[in-house]
Formats: structure tokens, C-alpha cells, sequence
């Protein structure tokens, strides 16, 4: 027998579909288990992240901190630019142009200099374009600042120099003046000595900026002040890994390689080689990995909306400028020739480049 009811209802699932298929193309239809269809737009598809570096000639930025950067934003089905500053604020402010002319949602500025570039910060944030402060300070709140906590890099440094020399004179090189870490991380190193400084335990000696953290810089400057102090130089807080090495070579050059305690960080492989050989003390050890990948993912929900307040694991941090900005704080690791298995575990360094040169049997991870 001819069923009417079955026509009719075949006839009203044909113009459901019809319609559905007449209907937004990216939207995306959904049957329940009760048979109810329901229709859900589809998420917004595509966007870029910019990416202004100050100088990718530096070993970090290109080997560690970029990788994961990059492929937390591609997973997510962004797209990376980037530009490069060479070193140069002026660059850099035409570079950060440049990203949002090419529609840039999201910025991610490692800063040349923090304060040259605020015009540039203050207008992308005007255009509705969230901006990463990427591991240096740019004093605006409507930034979103990551890093490594800095003061503590510098208390690390610190308290590993003043381990072994407990007291005697002290020599300070510090990072780039218009970088704002340099000055973090030359707080963090004072409040460890600043006891020992106050009672003459220790005596600063020589205390001196690097311009761009160049290690032929911090070379010059060192060997000033061993010129100046006649070599009578203890210890050295050298503020990065850059930095330690021009130091080394200026002792080295005066037989002190090895003798006078070196701080630096970032762990760079040749200073994690230095610290094998035993003519640097410390490098702490930022794993840029996972500040790229923290970068990355930040930058993925910042180009796709979401709020500032809204982003998941951020502290509140107060600059120097009085600022309360929404930051996200990584914690160092300290590397001394104790622990030098820490990096070799995790991939950073092989046996064979972090060994260059060691004795055997002088380090434990070098036999």
C-alpha cells in the first residue's frame, strides 16, 4: 500500500538538506542522537603572526627560541612572518610597519631598544593588534610581556660567583644599556652581594655596559679594568654567555682564564663547553624552547581574540615605569660543571661538542 506519511517525511529530510546546502559554505552541520540538526559556523580560518627580530644573527634567536615559536603557530594553522632588525632601532620601527602592512593579527617584538620602540607598540595596539613584548621589556601594559624571569637569572649568577669567592674584588659587565634586562638582571646579582659589598667583603672594581651584548666589546672593557686594577680582579659577573666569553679571553689573555670565577647565561654550547674546560663557572640556562613555545601558543589566542586577562598561566609584573603588565614568567636553570648531565639530558648540547677538549675523567659527563 502507498504510504503518504513515509512520502511526506522523506520529502521534508530532502528540503532540510537542500537547505543546509544552500547555506554557509564553512559552516558545519551536526545530527544529534536524537535526530535534531543543528548548524555551528566554522572557526575563523587563518592568520598571521609577525614576528620583528633585533638581530637573527645571534645563535639563540634562529636554533632554539624560532623552532618552537614558529611551529606552535603554524599547529594551530597560522601564518609566520618575520623580519630582521640587524641590530638597528630604526630598522625595527620600520620592520614593525612593515608586519602590520602585510596583516599581521598578532605582533611578537624581541626589542632592540624598549624605548625606541614604544611609538610603534602604542600603534599596533591602537589598529587592535595585540603585541608580545618577546623576552625583553617594552614598558607598555597593553603588551603582553614574556620572559625568563630576569632578576633571578641575575641572583643565580650571583650566588654561584659569591660560592666561590665569598670575598675580594668583583668586576660587573653588564648587557646592552637600552635593553632593560641588562638592569634586571644587575638588580638581581646586587641583592645577593649587596651585603657583602656594604661590610668590604667584596669590592666592586669595575663596573661597565656592553653595547648590544657584543663580545669584543666586553672584551675591551674587561681588559681595562684588569688594566686599571693592575689584574687584581677575583671574580666576574658577566651578565650573559656573549659577554663571558669576551671576558675569558681578556683573563686568558693574562693567564687568568680559569683562575678568576665567570658568570654568564643562555646556555650557549660554547659556554657550556667553557664550563666543561673549567675557565667559566655558570651559565643559566634559559631553555628558549619553551619561551618560543609559550610565545607561539600566547600569540595563536591573542590573533584569534582572546583577551589579554584572559590568556591561561600570566602573573602580574611591575616594571621599572610603575607599569602592571600581564606577563608570563619562566624559571632558569643554573649549569655548573656539577649538573652539566641537566642539558646533555634534555637535548640542548651533545657529549661530543659539550667535551671539546676535556680531560677525560675531569667532568663526570665527559668520562
Amino acid at each position: 500500500m502507498f504510504n503518504r506519511k513515509l512520502v511526506a517525511v522523506m520529502a521534508i529530510l530532502a528540503l532540510v538538506l537542500v537547505v543546509a546546502a544552500c547555506g554557509d559554505d564553512d559552516a558545519e552541520t551536526t545530527t544529534t542522537a536524537a535526530g535534531e540538526t543543528t548548524t555551528t559556523a566554522a572557526p575563523e580560518e587563518g592568520f598571521i603572526v609577525g614576528v620583528s627580530w633585533n638581530n637573527y644573527n645571534e645563535e639563540r634567536w634562529a636554533k632554539w627560541d624560532e623552532p618552537d615559536m614558529r611551529g606552535a603557530i603554524e599547529d594551530a594553522g597560522g601564518t609566520y612572518i618575520s623580519t630582521d632588525a640587524g641590530s638597528s632601532a630604526e630598522q625595527q620601527i620600520a620592520d614593525v610597519e612593515q608586519l602590520i602592512a602585510q596583516g599581521a593579527d598578532a605582533l611578537i617584538i624581541l626589542a632592540q631598544d624598549g624605548t625606541a620602540i614604544k611609538p610603534a607598540v602604542a600603534s599596533a595596539l591602537e589598529q587592535g593588534i595585540p603585541v608580545i613584548a618577546y623576552d625583553r621589556l617594552i614598558e607598555d601594559a597593553g603588551a603582553l610581556y614574556i620572559t625568563f624571569d630576569n632578576v633571578e637569572v641575575g641572583r643565580m649568577q650571583a650566588r654561584a660567583i659569591f660560592a666561590l669567592v665569598p670575598e675580594g674584588n668583583y668586576v660587573f659587565i653588564k648587557g646592552n644599556s637600552a635593553d632593560a634586562n641588562a638592569d634586571f638582571l644587575r638588580g638581581g646579582q646586587q641583592e645577593i652581594l649587596q651585603a657583602a659589598l656594604d661590610s668590604g667583603a667584596i669590592v666592586n672594581v669595575g663596573e661597565m655596559y656592553t653595547d648590544n651584548w657584543l663580545a669584543d666589546v666586553a672584551q675591551t672593557n674587561m681588559e681595562q679594568i684588569l688594566t686599571q686594577n693592575d689584574n687584581n680582579v677575583d671574580a666576574v659577573v658577566a651578565s650573559n654567555d656573549g659577554t663571558a666569553g669576551g671576558v675569558i679571553v681578556a683573563l686568558a689573555a693574562q693567564g687568568l682564564a680559569g683562575i678568576v670565577p665567570v658568570s654568564g647565561q643562555d646556555g650557549d654550547l660554547a659556554a657550556l663547553n667553557r664550563i666543561a674546560l673549567g675557565t667559566q663557572t655558570v651559565s643559566v640556562w634559559k631553555d628558549s624552547r619553551e619561551l618560543g613555545r609559550a610565545a607561539g601558543e600566547a600569540a595563536v589566542l591573542l590573533a584569534q581574540g582572546t583577551a589579554l586577562a584572559d590568556l591561561p598561566g600570566t602573573v602580574m609584573f611591575t616594571s621599572p615605569d610603575g607599569n602592571q603588565m600581564v606577563s608570563i614568567l619562566l624559571i632558569p636553570i643554573p649549569i655548573t660543571r656539577d649538573n652539566l648531565d641537566v642539558v646533555v639530558d634534555a637535548g640542548w648540547i651533545d657529549v661530543e661538542t659539550l667535551c671539546q677538549g676535556v680531560t677525560a675523567g675531569t667532568v663526570d659527563v665527559c668520562g
